[in-house]
């Protein structure tokens, strides 16, 4: 195994927990402030939860895609959580 390969396999990892908590994370915040819109509230009122919180969903996201054993079950978290964010915001629009 020549040392290019090595190092692409220790990173790997690495990498791909990276793009998920960056893209990842982004993709949840940005659900969930549009997922509110769903709630029983008035629109602005909405508008202002759903920004707030995405600043603690995102941190939260982070922190959770560095927790987890590996990356797999990282991507796989964030996907579980996203789906039900998906439906409540393609019911909004």
């Amino acid at each position: 195994m020549t040392v290019l390969a090595h190092r692409v396999l220790a990173t790997g990892p690495l990498v791909s927990r990276i793009v998920a908590a960056l893209f990842g994370g982004y993709g949840l915040a940005a659900l969930f402030s549009v997922a509110v819109l769903a709630l029983p509230i008035s629109k602005p009122q909405a508008v202002l939860t759903g920004m707030l919180a995405s600043f603690a969903i995102y941190a939260g996201a982070v922190i959770w895609v560095f927790a987890v054993r590996s990356a797999w079950k990282a991507w796989a978290g964030l996907l579980i959580v996203a789906a039900p964010l998906a439906l409540a915001s393609w019911s909004v629009s």
